[in-house]
Formats: structure tokens, C-alpha cells, sequence
């Protein structure tokens, strides 16, 4: 009878301790804190291996606790592969239901540079967050009046209106359920004021150039190379092309109006009459043809002089440079 007794006690004692412990693992890290953390679940990732990425990035307390509760709640075998905004301020409790769910309270949006507002609007499209096409919509039609450094949109393409190429490209927290085109896209602008109008007034403004230039011109650097010591090489080539008078011919231009992103330009391509045909007109396109990242824009307002007119990429994607054409 003692030894029942003494059992009876020690199982209380242990299921006692375990359940101070076990209420306390799941309990938040901080709760106090609403710094937004990234974590991108794999592909096949075991729950192991999550609870030990969670605790890593300080959203856990205890990697067994978390595996006991998904295995109790059965979320075990549903926990989804994806990119989530987690805070320290969330139980697992709360953990568990995002990654169980794939829901969470902010949703996280990337812009890459280079993106164009058709780009964006099949983005948003795929995340569910707006009907296709309602952000291209919102970018021809919404009032952007409040933004001064826009171009007039009477002479620009209409598939993405007077803010193509000042969207910013960035990574961005937003909340699914209070998401509309026009709060984003106002947000996309605001971005590119303070770190491009605001940011580099002091550059920009010494330049001598007008700031579509400078963004239209920026686009195509984006669009030629996406590495540092091209852009800035680039950008020289083609800014003295601009001041000589000649053509600049980037292909990418056609390739935007006709909306052929990626599908072979023909001669009758290089020949459609449209302004922003840089094949066919001289100068600079209509307005940007795509929304530029940071660097572009700094190689557009400080390009490095050459001894070079002309450039070619390779079928390797390497950029060859010359004096002649």
C-alpha cells in the first residue's frame, strides 16, 4: 500500500511539474514583442526540423513542446510549406495555427526590382488578395494626384499609366483582410518618395536631368543586367548614346509595349511604330518600362564613363562592349 501511495504521489509530482513546464513552453517568447519575423518552411521539412528553425529565430520556447502539442492537436502531419510573418509575441498556440492554417495576420508581398504593373497585379492576383487585373486598373485610373514627382499621363502606355517605375521595389508586410489596390499602391509610391525623392535629392538634383529621365532611363538598366558593375557601365553607354543623338536600341522596350516579356522579337517587332520603340525612335521611350530597383536608379544618376558606344549580351547572358558597332 505504500509503495501505491508512493507511486500515486510520484506520478502527481512528475504530471504536476510537467504540466507547469509544458503551460509555460507554450507561452510566448516575448510577449511584448511585435518585431515581424520571416520563415519559410521547406518543402518537406519535418516537424522536427521546423521546431528547431522556430526556436533559432526565437519564436518558441521549446522545440518539444511544440512537437507534443502538434502531435496531441493532431497538426503533425498539416503543418505547410511557405513564407510566414511570425512574432515573438505569439504562443505556439498561435504558431501552430499559422503554419497549420497558412493564414497569418500580415501577409508578406516582395516586389522584385524590375517588376512591371502588370507583374504586380498577377502577384497580388495569385496571393488572392485583389481580382486579376484590379491593381493594373488602379494604376491607369486612381487618383495619384497627391504624388508631384509623377509624369504627366497623357503620353504614356496604358498598360501601366503614370506610376510605372515609381513603385518601389521592396519587401512589404500587408494585412489580408484591410488589403485594396489603391491603399497598396499609394504605399508603393510613398516608398519610392522617401527613399528616391527624398533619398537621393542631392544626387539626382546635381545631375542635370529630369527625374522621368533618370527612371526611364533607370528601367532599361534594370531590364539589360541585374549586376552592379554592368549597371553603372551600362548606364554610361547609354546616357552618351541619349546625348549624341542616337539610337538606343534596347530591346526590351518592344518587348514591353507589344507585351512579349519573354517570347522571340521579330523583325516586324522591331519595326512596330510606337514611341517607345527605342529600335526604331531615337531618344529615350515614352516613360519607364518597368519599376527599377535602388541600384539602377543610382547607376541612371551616376553612370560610369567609357571608351564605349556599344554593348551585346551573349546567348550565355555575358555582355560583351565595343568601341564600334
Amino acid at each position: 500500500m505504500n509503495k501505491l501511495i508512493a507511486l500515486i504521489v510520484l506520478l502527481v509530482t512528475f504530471f504536476g511539474a510537467f504540466s507547469v513546464w509544458y503551460l509555460r513552453a507554450l507561452s510566448p517568447v516575448d510577449p511584448d514583442n511585435q518585431t515581424r519575423v520571416m520563415v519559410k518552411i521547406e518543402q518537406g521539412m519535418s516537424v522536427d526540423k521546423i521546431a528547431g528553425l522556430l526556436k533559432e529565430r526565437g519564436l518558441i520556447r521549446s522545440p518539444a513542446a511544440f512537437k507534443i502539442f502538434t502531435k496531441l492537436n493532431d497538426m503533425d502531419g498539416s503543418l505547410q510549406a511557405g513564407s510566414f510573418v511570425i512574432k515573438a509575441s505569439f504562443s505556439t498556440r498561435e504558431v501552430a495555427a499559422i503554419l497549420t492554417t497558412g493564414k497569418a495576420e500580415e501577409m508578406i508581398i516582395t516586389i522584385p526590382e524590375g517588376f512591371t504593373v502588370k507583374d504586380i497585379d498577377a502577384m497580388l492576383a495569385e496571393k488572392g488578395l485583389i481580382e486579376e487585373g484590379a491593381f493594373t486598373k488602379c494604376a491607369q485610373a486612381c487618383d495619384v494626384s497627391e504624388f508631384d514627382f509623377l509624369p504627366d499621363s497623357s503620353d504614356l502606355a496604358e498598360r501601366g499609366g503614370q506610376v510605372e517605375g515609381y513603385l518601389y521595389p521592396d519587401t512589404y508586410f500587408v494585412i489580408a483582410t484591410d488589403f485594396t489596390a489603391e491603399a497598396f499602391l499609394q504605399r508603393l509610391l510613398r516608398t519610392f518618395e522617401r527613399r528616391i525623392i527624398d533619398g537621393l535629392a542631392d544626387y539626382y538634383e546635381s545631375s542635370g536631368r529630369s527625374m522621368k529621365d533618370i527612371i526611364t532611363m533607370a528601367s532599361l538598366i534594370e531590364e539589360e543586367t541585374n549586376e552592379d558593375e554592368q549597371r553603372v557601365r551600362i548606364a554610361g553607354i547609354l546616357w552618351k548614346r541619349y546625348d549624341a543623338g542616337m539610337g538606343l536600341g534596347v530591346d526590351a522596350t518592344v518587348r514591353y509595349i507589344l507585351n512579349k516579356p519573354r517570347a522571340e522579337i521579330t523583325i516586324a517587332d522591331l519595326n512596330t511604330n510606337n514611341p517607345y520603340n527605342t529600335r526604331k525612335f531615337r531618344g529615350l521611350p515614352t516613360g519607364p518600362i518597368a519599376n527599377p530597383g535602388y541600384d539602377s536608379i543610382l547607376a541612371s544618376i551616376k553612370p560610369q564613363n567609357s571608351e564605349y558606344w556599344y554593348y551585346l549580351h551573349d546567348d550565355g547572358g555575358d555582355i560583351h562592349y565595343a568601341k564600334t558597332n
